[in-house]
């Protein structure tokens, strides 16, 4: 059990702990509900990355085949989709 102090304004610190456990990191929100008997829930707001952000677009090219192309191949295969020679999932 993590102890954490009340300061002269009302105000509470969340422990680089307590943080990390709900994975939230500075500029993420929290959720907190007021529960009987004293007692609080805090849950970490999860908020998908806007569309067409820069956090949306990593992860989204990941190699999970390992596979690797010469330029020389990269162009043909553009080369190819234009002239309309290959469907999308071919495996040529």
């Amino acid at each position: 059990m993590t102890t954490l102090t009340v300061t002269a304004k009302g105000q509470v610190t969340l422990r680089k702990e307590v943080l990390r456990h709900l994975g939230v990191r500075p500029g993420d929100r929290i959720d907190v509900d007021l529960l009987p008997g004293g007692r609080l829930e805090v849950v970490a707001v999860k908020t998908k990355p806007a569309s067409g952000s820069i956090e949306s677009f990593f992860g989204s090219i990941e190699n999970k085949g390992n596979i690797h192309a010469t330029l020389q191949e990269i162009d043909e295969a553009i080369k190819a989709g234009w002239a309309g020679e290959v469907g999308i999932g071919d495996d040529r």
